[in-house]
């Protein structure tokens, strides 16, 4: 195993919100504060050149994590640390060298791109904030970067609206790697767009994290998706990781009932004829989460421990769990 610092540590990381009503309702409904815990103790490590995939059901605190990670939210607790510099010092002018090394791919390609702006500017903006490079400097790096993402340079002359979903995103793909970062936090790039078009944005981000030594963070919910480009694999259910595995062991063994309850929902990519694990219920309420292990109300292994602790994570057999049973050896055998 490598000695290597990771590239990005986090640990113990959580993100609050106060969902709360304004203060005179609440004085005279006399209603509590209502603190949404989106992210509440998360802690894992990347490695310099690997993707690891973040996982689980809408809400669970995938896009949260993503914000957190390029300093667009504040941790309430926690630390993140990018090559060793807390995410923190990203605040101000400070935080410039250590901005321009990490970088995010959004959702929505529609959404993301400034409609009024032409290509060239767009992808050119992150040089006007970062280097010191002339104008034709940075012409001749939109033209380089149109073509790493399987554009043509001359489309810098034309608007967001004259491409396709797929175009778009390979767009914002350019404008990400504009300032050549190390670390690029990809926030479901390719759920917005068609099967077919997926795949050839998923192949230009491998080909350039081979050609460029790209370290990625993959959120998604498509597991299919993330089969095809992950290293590692993260699953988090309300806000928590509760699995993290190579993977290849985490397709082919799953350890955790929710990861198995997901894995249950596509099919067997292993060839191994995986039993499906029935799970009943629906995700909780956030704002209301169970007591314990946030997962025991639908989870088919439950015992009395699950409904009063929250398991710890641990490390069994080379996979970080959190997991009573996994960790206690009880038959969780479907």
């Amino acid at each position: 195993m490598s000695t290597e610092r990771p590239l990005v540590e986090v640990h113990d990381a959580a993100r609050w919100f106060d969902v709360s009503a304004p203060w005179l309702e609440r004085v005279l409904s006399r209603k509590p504060r209502s603190i949404l815990r989106a992210v509440d103790g998360v802690s894992f490590s990347i490695r310099k050149g690997e993707t690891l995939a973040l996982v689980g059901e809408s809400g669970c605190g995938k896009s949260t994590i993503a914000r957190m990670l390029v300093g667009l939210y504040p941790l309430t607790r926690g630390s993140i640390t990018f090559d060793g510099q807390p995410i923190s010092n990203m605040q101000g002018r400070s935080g410039l060298a250590l901005r321009k090394r990490l970088q995010m791919i959004f959702q929505d390609p529609y959404a993301s791109l400034n409609p009024r702006w032409r290509v060239g500017r767009i992808i050119a903006e992150p040089m006007l904030a970062h280097t010191d490079m002339t104008e034709q400097e940075r012409d001749d790096r939109v033209d380089v970067l149109l073509t790493q993402v399987g554009l043509h340079p001359s489309d810098q002359s034309r608007f967001p609206h004259q491409f396709s979903g797929g175009q778009r995103q390979r767009i914002s793909i350019a404008r990400a790697l504009a300032v050549n970062p190390e670390f690029l936090v990809c926030d479901e790039p390719t759920s917005a767009l068609d099967v077919s078009v997926q795949a050839q944005v998923l192949n230009i981000m491998k080909d350039l994290q081979r050609n460029l030594g790209l370290t990625y963070l993959f959120i998604s919910h498509n597991l299919a998706v993330v089969h095809h480009v992950a290293d590692r694999v993260g699953v988090m259910y309300l806000g928590r990781i509760v699995e993290i595995a190579d993977r290849d062991t985490l397709f082919a063994n799953p350890q955790h009932p929710y990861t198995r309850m997901l894995l249950s929902a596509i099919p067997d990519m292993t060839g191994q004829g995986r039993k499906r694990t029935p799970v009943a219920g629906e995700v909780p309420n956030p704002l209301n989460p169970p007591s314990g292990c946030t997962f025991h109300p639908r989870c088919p292994f439950v015992r009395e421990r699950c409904k009063i602790e929250a398991p710890a994570t641990q490390n069994f057999k080379g996979v970080e769990i959190a997991c009573h049973g996994v960790a206690e050896g009880w038959p969780m055998q479907v």
